[in-house]
């Protein structure tokens, strides 16, 4: 609505605008043509510019503000040079021509300079953000297998994030492709990975932003070197789940997040002699073993417990494994509870 007003009282000032030139000695007083023409000009250039306005849908404040602060840099640093010209003997026309030159100059290098830097440029007002205390903490960089995997929705929705979350727009890309993909589990693991990021971004409490800029480092670059080429660029933190992109990101000097580390670092601590109740699923690999499991996923391998598969036993743990794929916890077999 507030839209709408606007648009309408454009094309009133442009049309009181007509009228004024029309009663200016610019249009004779006899020449009702020339009125006419005058009127539909300026209502016709009135509605091609709200027509223009309408059809650009989407607009990066970022672009406008560059384009705004260049032009009025370039045209003040014309105006000084011009001043610092004045002791040279120049007549008055070729002082106007050698003022409009330089403003066109000067202006088209500044606005050529912010919008080549608008993504670094923090010191002019129009990008300093001041309102969210939380743009001073490292933005949070989702990786695709993150989002497929599903439990970051759970963890940003516990507050476990204070940093803003970043969703690169080619990692949207290659869920897309995920979901549109041939294999029904594939396309399944894409649509969830579809089905979080929506759940994110229309969060209340989440702040998330859709990466859209494309850097010059990321020509000929696969996803996984985009992430952490971003990572460094935005100075944040990658959350990911992929191994070998943990591995490369921490050689570049990016700081990780890896969710499998964060859930193994949340299950409980178990110290020898501890004694637990679980159930026997299936035998071990070795001979006597029978594996069981805790609620959270955690193995737990069981000495002698191989004749007890289906049933529930009390185990007293002898040791404690830590690996990459989460926890193993070896038992002894103390005696069936039922």
């Amino acid at each position: 609505m507030a839209l709408i007003i606007l648009r309408c009282m454009f094309v009133l000032v442009a049309a009181g605008l007509a009228i004024s030139v029309i009663n200016s000695p610019v249009v004779p007083d006899d020449s009702e043509w020339m009125a006419i023409v005058v009127l539909a000009g300026m209502l016709l250039l009135a509605l091609g510019v709200i027509a223009l306005d309408v059809g650009i849908r989407r607009k990066e404040l970022q672009t406008i503000t560059a384009v705004y602060f260049g032009m009025v840099v370039g045209l003040f640093l014309a105006y000084i040079v011009g001043i610092a010209l004045t002791p040279l003997p120049m007549r008055t026309g070729m002082r106007e021509s050698v003022q409009l030159t330089l403003g066109l100059i000067f202006s088209y290098t500044c606005i050529s300079l912010l919008l080549q830097t608008k993504d670094d440029f923090r010191f002019i007002i129009p990008y300093v953000e001041f309102a969210k205390e939380v743009k001073r903490l490292q933005p949070c960089i989702l990786d695709t297998s993150v989002v497929i995997d599903g439990r970051i929705a759970d963890v940003v929705e516990a507050n476990i994030f204070d940093g803003q979350l970043v969703m690169p727009e080619f990692v949207i890309a290659e869920l897309q492709a995920i979901a549109d993909s041939s294999d029904r589990l594939r396309r399944a693991r894409g649509r969830r990975g579809l089905d979080i990021l929506n759940r994110l971004r229309t969060h209340p409490n989440v702040e998330m932003e859709i990466y859209g800029h494309d850097l010059p480092l990321f020509e000929g670059q696969p996803v996984d070197m985009k992430l952490v080429i971003l990572a460094k660029h935005l100075g944040g933190k990658l959350v990911t789940n992929d191994y070998n992109l943990n591995k490369v990101a921490r050689l570049q000097g990016v700081v990780v997040i890896n969710l499998n580390d964060l859930a193994n670092a949340l299950k409980p601590v178990f110290l020898p002699g501890e004694r637990i109740e679980v159930q026997i699923v299936k035998a071990g690999e070795e001979v006597g073993q029978g594996i069981g499991y805790l609620d959270d996923g955690t193995m737990i391998v069981v000495e002698g417990g191989r004749d007890s598969i289906g049933k529930k036993v009390a185990v007293a743990v002898t040791s404690v494994l830590q690996t990459s794929a989460g926890r193993m916890v070896f038992g002894r077999f103390e005696n069936r509870t039922r």
